[in-house]
C-alpha cells in the first residue's frame, strides 16, 4: 500500500540552484520492511510539518523515491536541498518539534529512525554553470 498526500504543484516551482549556489544531497537507506512506514512518514508527517513551519526550506527541497532496491535490499531515498537556504533549518527532529507536541514528535522520530538502515549520508555540492 502506498500513501500519497496532495502536493500543491506550485509549491516547488522555484526549486533549482543557480551557478555557485550550494546544493545538498542526502542519501537515506531505508529497510525494505519499513518502506511503507517511511513513505507515510515523509508524505503525511514530515511534509506537512515542513510546509507549515519552514516553508522556505520546504519549497527548496525535493525527495526522490527509489525505483528499485539496492543490492542489500534497502531502498535509497534522496533528499535534494536545491538550493540550500543558508539560514534554513533542515533538522528533521527540530521541524517535527516545531509543529507537533513533543510526545508526538518523538513518536514520529521513532518511525523515521527505525526505517533507516544506516545513518544518513550527506554531500554538500555547488551548482555548476551547466
Amino acid at each position: 500500500m502506498s500513501y500519497q498526500t496532495y502536493v500543491d504543484p506550485r509549491a516547488h516551482e522555484d526549486v533549482r540552484a543557480h551557478a555557485g549556489d550550494e546544493v545538498w544531497v542526502v542519501l537515506n537507506h531505508i529497510r525494505a520492511e519499513k518502506r511503507e512506514a517511511c513513505e507515510y512518514f515523509l508524505n503525511s508527517i514530515l511534509m506537512p510539518a515542513a510546509a507549515h513551519v519552514r516553508p522556505d526550506v520546504y519549497n527548496k527541497t525535493r525527495v526522490l523515491h527509489p525505483v528499485n532496491p539496492n543490492e542489500d535490499s534497502t531502498f535509497t531515498y534522496i533528499f535534494l536541498m536545491d538550493p540550500v537556504i543558508p539560514t534554513g533549518v533542515y533538522d528533521i527532529a527540530t521541524i517535527l518539534h516545531e509543529f507537533y507536541k513533543p510526545e508526538l514528535a518523538d513518536e514520529y522520530m521513532k518511525i523515521w529512525s527505525e526505517a533507516l538502515a544506516s545513518p544518513q549520508i550527506g554531500f554538500a555540492q555547488v551548482q555548476s554553470a551547466w
